[in-house]
Formats: C-alpha cells, structure tokens, sequence
C-alpha cells in the first residue's frame, strides 16, 4: 500500500555530521563570469551559500560511522542491544559489501545485528527507510534500529558544472528508533513515478555501463559550458522541477488527511533541501505558513542528499521539541515519501564537524592498497 501506520515506535534521537572543509559560492565568482549581479541573483532565487564537502580522504561510510559513534555516545547505547541497521545512500563506498555490513563491524555492533542498504532513492530515501524501521520494530523484528542517512554528494558531479555542482553538499545522520509501550503512532506515503526514471540518473558506473577506458576520461560539455561526465548525476530540471512541485503539495494533502490532521497540527514541516525555489515553490502552493517551514539548512549545507531532510531537523530543531513533524521528500525514481512523526520525546541534536583523522588513506595509498590486496589473490 502506499499509505501505511504504524504504532508503539519512537524515534529516540537523531545525529547530524558535516565535514569541516567548506565551499562558500562568494568564492566561485568564476563560474559566474566574474558578474556580482548573476551570483547575487542565483544567491537569491536558488538560496545558494555554503555546502561543506569532503576531501579525497573521507567517504560516505566515514561520515555515517562518525554520526552513529556521536548518538552512541550520546545516548550511552549499549550496542548489543542494536539488532538492525539501515543504510540508505546513493554514494555507497562499493557495489559490494553493502554499507551497512561494512559499519556493522567498524561500529562494534553484535553479529546478530541485521544489516541492509536502502539505495537508489537519494533524496527521498530517509522516510522510507524511517518506513523499513518502523516495519521491523512494529512487526516484532528488532527492537532498536539504527538508521543511518548519507550522502557524498558533491563527488557527484564535476566543480565545472554549474547546472549541478555549486547545489550539493555532503553529510551524514543518524537515526535511532525503538519499540516503546506507548501508543505513538507514524503515518507514511511513498510511491514513485518510474516512467520518469531517467531525468535523475548516474548513467555510466553500474553494470549497464561500467567505467572503462572509452568513458573513463570523456567530458560532455553542453551548450551554456557545463561540464558533464557519463558518471556524474544528470538531472532534466524542468522535468523534476515540474515533479517536485506538483507532488510536494499533493503529498501534504495525502499525509494530513491519512492521518486525519489539519495544516494547524504541525508544528514544523521538514522539507528535502532541494533548494530554495523548490522548498518555496511547493510550501507556497501546499499554503504552509511561513514559521512552520525552512529554507536556511540548504543555504548553509546545501542539497545532502538521502541526508538533507534530517539536516533540516537537526539544523531547525536542536533547540525546540516539537510533537507533530510532518516530512516531505522527493528524489531519485522518481520517488517520493511523506511522514508525520511524533517527535515530542526525541532527542535532537545540532550539526556537528567532522574532521578527518590523520590516519586516513588518501585515494594514491587507497589504490596502492588495492593494488596489494589483488596481488595476494586467494591468499591471506
């Protein structure tokens, strides 16, 4: 079904990781042609600022590991007592393993612990899987399920793009939700428009198209000098402008009147951070009013992602207990998931820096690693 409840699950906390390395658009004045008025215009229409990213020593599992390691901490968590672990990305370290098994044993988790990716979503990806989470604890699966949302997405494109790049950001959260006693119910809506699949798409990189040597180095540079790899993500913008738009408000209406809620109900509405024209567009015809929603997480972190609607929770909501949170995404499928949550009991915490340790492989010893590895073949 594409509506579905849920009760006695709450969502404990949640954690948020950026990297401390940062982009501010003043600075790519360049990609503007050196035009103070085109960058303040972009400035003000898309609601462009900082996007923090990662260096090539960094990788999605290192953010996700860095904002699980902070809610275990926090909390104290006993991770014995974590029994499933969710993954959902679009930047996952490898096809295979998935990253969740990687982070199984990175985190220390019990070998019981089940673990899978969600992947494929991006943007929509969180709320389902808060749906996969509520699924398995409801259903008597898991008892605590640790969820963990993130996204390398500016290695998605190249910094020449300006049709892209200067929109996303990188970052990491993580979600911990566990059976309770209480009545607390959650209500979802998610489907997918899969005939429109291909005007968000990576085409090259999976085993369609694999990278070789005849793709490896090819550059596509389009009409207005955007720079385009087959690997990169490719979005149709005024198809998925058009998308989002027309879903955004929709959902809203499905999702209140699912769980049988008025506009006054929510407290706050936690929107994807496309960007700000999206956000505003769609908050403007769903007629939300104007202190129940956000669009400064994507001027200050940019678009992260499966992350980016649970930024906006820990950027808005740190401060501030709220009961019913409403979520709208929208993302890669072309998908979508809504959610109203009761959120009164959960523990919100603000956006923390990652810093990446000195340790760490950069991508020369990372290949010359692999490089060893392969050469050992079967042996130990």
């Amino acid at each position: 079904m594409p509506k579905s409840k849920f009760n006695h699950v709450k969502i404990s906390a949640i954690t948020a990781v950026v990297p401390e390395n940062y982009i501010n658009i003043d600075d790519e004045i360049e990609f503007f042609n050196n035009d103070a008025k085109l960058l303040e215009r972009n400035k003000k229409i898309l609601g462009l600022g900082k996007r923090h990213v990662i260096d090539d020593r960094t990788s999605n599992a290192d953010l996700c590991e860095a904002a699980a390691q902070n809610l275990i901490n926090n909390l104290n968590l006993d991770k014995n007592e974590i029994d499933a672990l969710i993954v959902v990305s679009s930047s996952h370290d490898y096809h295979y393993p998935a990253s969740a098994c990687v982070l199984q044993g990175r985190l220390g988790l019990c070998n019981e612990c089940t673990c899978f990716d969600v992947g494929g979503l991006a943007c929509s990806a969180y709320v389902h899987g808060l749906f996969l989470a509520h699924s398995l604890i409801s259903g008597g699966a898991a008892k605590k399920c640790l969820l963990l949302a993130g996204d390398i997405t500016s290695t998605h494109s190249d910094r020449r793009n300006r049709n892209s790049n200067m929109l996303f950001g990188d970052a990491a959260t993580a979600t911990l939700l566990e059976w309770t006693d209480d009545e607390n119910m959650a209500y979802f809506y998610t489907g997918t428009q899969g005939k429109d699949w291909d005007k968000l798409i990576a085409p090259a990189g999976g085993y369609d198209l694999p990278i070789r040597k005849d793709i490896a180095d090819l550059e596509i540079v389009d009409e207005t000098g955007n720079v385009w790899r087959l690997y990169d993500d490719i979005m149709k913008g005024l198809d998925v402008f058009k998308f989002t738009t027309e879903i955004g408000p929709r959902g809203i209406k499905e999702i209140l009147d699912y769980a049988e809620k008025k506009l006054e109900d929510i407290d706050y509405f936690a929107f994807h951070q496309a960007n700000k024209q999206i956000v505003r567009t769609i908050a403007m015809y769903a007629k939300l009013p104007k202190e129940k929603w956000s669009t400064e997480t994507f001027s200050m972190y940019g678009n992260c992602g499966a992350a980016a609607v649970t930024m906006d929770i820990c950027r808005q909501l740190s401060s501030q207990s709220v009961k019913n949170l409403c979520l709208a995404t929208f993302g890669v499928g072309l998908s979508w998931g809504f959610s109203i949550l009761n959120t009164s009991k959960t523990i919100v915490y603000p956006v923390a820096l990652y810093k990446t340790p000195d340790n760490k492989m950069n991508r020369e010893q990372k290949i010359k690693y692999w490089i060893e590895y392969f050469k050992r073949g079967n042996n130990a």
